[in-house]
């Protein structure tokens, strides 16, 4: 039986302008992460792009299983197909496992889906044709509960339509912890989002990622079926530690 920390993919993604730290502290940060995860045996880690050639080297010569994931087009997923590409394989060359990617979510909402349908099929291709697992960040907050069923459905359709026999390496994940929301409404994993992705998704697995920061919430969400869970709060969520990162 797997383990919530069979489930974790333990996030850092603030550059040093958004945390107010240095370079060289963001680096240690990041290094501390990849060390906890090591160390706790936790799935992966998720950073950002310019830290996985560093990070993958690391945990070469630890001889650690994690895998390293990062973010593409982060974080309002504005970035054109190309420069998604072009961020994708640079970090394919810097030995990264997984790449989740932020679906234009704007274009989507206002009816440009044959841009989103691009980028989708276009990404994907390029991370199965290199042996890496796609995640689609949809960013549930800024969008409705008819919209996160459509565009999660759209996801499992175009990826069953064009590989088929890969759409287990293909996920649909709910947020990036970065969206601004107002009146204190949650800007990452909600049990209905969660629950509406999984209704959706066919055959493509679910990642909950921000918002859940206690082993009873991580339980939940693996009860409901998700596969993965991104969290800066990794051992809260195993029981190893009570602070909480705030995504």
């Amino acid at each position: 039986m797997k383990s919530i920390k069979d489930y974790l993919d333990s996030t850092y993604l603030k550059t040093p302008q958004q945390s107010g730290l240095t370079e060289e502290q963001t680096r240690e940060t990041v290094h501390n992460l990849t060390q906890e995860a090591i160390d706790h045996q936790l799935f992966a880690v998720m950073i950002r792009p310019e830290y996985v050639k560093e990070t993958k080297e690391f945990l070469q010569q630890q001889g650690a299983s994690v895998v390293v994931g990062t973010v593409i087009g982060f974080h309002e997923g504005t970035a054109s197909v190309e420069e998604k590409v072009a961020e994708a394989q640079k970090a394919i060359e810097d030995g990264v496992d997984e790449l989740d990617f932020v679906i234009n979510y704007e274009a989507y909402k206002n009816g440009n889906i044959d841009l989103v349908q691009e980028e989708v099929i276009t990404c994907t291709r390029l991370a199965l044709e290199n042996g890496k697992i796609a995640k689609w960040i949809i960013e549930i907050a800024a969008l409705s509960n008819d919209q996160i069923a459509d565009i999660t459905k759209k996801i499992a359709t175009w990826t069953e339509e064009n590989f088929s026999e890969n759409a287990d390496k293909v996920f649909v994940k709910s947020s990036t912890g970065f969206y601004k929301t107002e009146g204190g409404k949650p800007n990452g994993a909600t049990v209905e989002g969660i629950q509406i992705m999984l209704e959706n998704a066919g055959r493509l697995p679910v990642k909950a990622a921000g918002g859940v920061r206690t082993p009873e919430e991580a339980e939940k969400m693996v009860e409901m079926g998700v596969q993965r869970i991104g969290t800066s709060s990794a051992l809260a969520l195993i029981g190893e530690n009570t602070s909480k990162g705030d995504y």
